[in-house]
């Protein structure tokens, strides 16, 4: 398996990355978000994994060691191949991954393109658990999927989509997300469901500084 490569980037297109190391131009597969981060003539490391078919060897490369992770993990799911699994780490990252499977939020899963409502279902069934726990809840704790109390809720799910469908990326929605957590955790603490109105303004509000 090739782990990762590191070399000048040679070239750019809409799907692809060209790598230089030790004068070989390796052709890396990239999802958008990975390729703003590129620039020709500039070094770059992207963590890579290597999908063999009878008549190819395509190389996936990614920002992060734990993108990589993810991108093998979900295609332990039927129907869930590299492209889709690329076009789920595109539309969100892993932890907030990890934040859909732990709350079975198909809703959230369905921003993916290619992932209908009866195939969210499905994979979320398939991948329960193989993921492990997101950041900030502890292996083998139970999500709150009402809203109130300690731990994670669906108002991640539903603020991503507001703010997707509102025209910003999902990085940016995802960082908006971070920044109204203590606003979320104010309400739990006080035995309340997050508001998502008053969620959504919040990280308006931080999107805009």
């Amino acid at each position: 398996m090739i782990a990762f490569v590191e070399g000048e980037v040679a070239a750019l297109t809409a799907e692809t990355a060209v790598i230089m190391v030790g004068g070989v131009g390796l052709l890396v597969n990239c999802a958008p978000n990975v390729l703003a981060e590129l620039s020709v003539g500039v070094k770059a490391r992207l963590a890579t994994s290597l999908i063999v078919r009878e008549d190819s060897l395509t190389l996936y490369g990614f920002l992060e060691d734990d993108e990589r992770v993810v991108f093998q993990l979900v295609q332990s799911a039927s129907g869930v191949g590299p492209r889709v699994a690329q076009a789920m780490l595109a539309t969100h990252s892993p932890n907030i991954l990890r934040t859909i499977f732990a709350t079975q939020d198909a809703k959230a899963l369905t921003l993916v393109p290619g992932i209908g409502p009866k195939g969210a279902q499905k994979i979320l069934i398939e991948l329960k658990g193989k993921l492990g726990a997101p950041v900030g809840l502890a292996a083998g704790a139970v999500p709150n999927q009402t809203g109130g109390g300690a731990g994670l809720s669906p108002w991640r799910g539903q603020l991503l989509e507001a703010l997707t469908g509102l025209g910003w990326t999902a990085r940016d929605a995802e960082n908006a997300l971070s920044e109204v957590e203590p606003l979320a955790a104010e309400a739990q603490a006080a035995g309340q469901a997050p508001q998502l109105p008053v969620l959504l303004r919040a990280a308006l509000r931080s999107l805009k500084r």
